[in-house]
């Protein structure tokens, strides 16, 4: 091998990187500055279509927050969180880590939908967006009495809390419930009478275990609490699933569903008669899937209040319904 190439070979070497972590470097203010930004560069290097984008920001950061029951009780739930605002046209992107770093510094707060209305003006003036988006997920315990025994347990609701604000600082705010219920089909119920009464036969009417996902955007200066939406639905569908049962509280929830057996079809219709009476809701839509037993496929429906602007009852994905 030449000189030549030798000495170009060593200068190669010596100009690559050292493969090492530096677990005692100090990061100062000067050396910050030098720091690359991908997000604020010129908007000659936007890739694709210049055009706005509607919602962009990160989904499923998780972290304990704090929630109010109705009697003021403090409760610690798993919460997943999604931070989303607007992008507008000539902007290559946002600082994705300052939508949770903005979040974290009300994680000790008390989190009500009031308070998405305060986060989602901070990232508007922090992240320079015009619009903002909030949505937080989690399972919401309430106790649940046995119908006759006595007994108590947990029963689990999946909720979520959304707030959106727009150019105009105009703040919307949703709660999204999901309320698990048994549904007995009317037509068998008949037709298991029918052959008992014509031909003495004995027969099973099939039910089966259906969901209803609420979603209801409560008006400005209003509470509603968690424990009054999943009374509204109860009253409503009245068969709830159960936690705790003994041998009495079977057989009363045989009779329940048997005096109050619904198609899908009828739930969404109760549920929409409940609803809208309730003057703490502004707008609402309600999705029901009946998980058949009789069939391979499952039964669903979709309902709105029909305000302008408001929900629309379009096509839906019914897969995430699914008990």
């Amino acid at each position: 091998m030449s000189d030549q190439v030798t000495s170009s070979l060593k200068s190669t070497s010596a100009r690559k990187p050292k493969a090492y972590y530096d677990k005692d470097f100090q990061v100062t203010d000067a050396y910050r500055q030098t720091l690359p930004d991908m997000q604020n560069c010129d908007s000659s290097e936007i890739q694709g279509a210049n055009v706005p984008i509607m919602q962009v920001g990160i989904s499923n950061f998780r972290l304990p927050l704090t929630y109010l029951t109705k009697a003021c009780e403090k409760r610690s739930l798993e919460t997943s969180v999604t931070g989303t605002v607007s992008l507008g046209a000539d902007a290559k992107g946002i600082n994705m880590s300052r939508i949770m770093r903005t979040f974290y510094d009300f994680k000790d707060r008390v989190f009500s939908l009031e308070l998405l209305e305060e986060i989602l003006l901070r990232y508007k003036r922090e992240i320079g967006s015009s619009r903002a988006r909030l949505k937080l997920n989690f399972n919401y315990p309430i106790v649940q009495k046995s119908l006759r025994s006595g007994l108590e347990g947990f029963q689990y609701y999946k909720v979520a809390y959304e707030g959106f604000i727009d150019d105009l600082d105009r703040y919307r705010r949703f709660i999204h419930f999901d309320f698990v219920y048994s549904s007995a089909c009317p037509c068998s119920s008949e037709l298991s009478e029918h052959a008992r009464a014509e031909r003495d036969i004995y027969s099973i009417p099939h039910s089966q275990r259906s969901k209803a996902r609420v979603s209801v955007e409560v008006r400005d200066g209003s509470d509603l609490p968690l424990e009054d939406l999943q009374q509204l639905c109860l009253e409503a569908l009245k068969t709830e699933t159960q936690v705790m049962v003994k041998r009495e509280d079977e057989q009363a929830f045989a009779e329940l569903n048997g005096a109050y057996v619904k198609f899908v079809e009828d739930a969404a219709r109760l549920l929409y008669e409940q609803l809208d009476a309730e003057p703490r809701i502004r707008d609402f839509q309600v999705t029901c899937a009946h998980l058949e037993s009789l069939h391979s496929h499952d039964a669903v429906a979709v309902i709105n209040k029909g305000l302008p602007g408001g929900f629309t009852a379009d096509t839906r994905d019914f897969h995430d319904l699914i008990c």
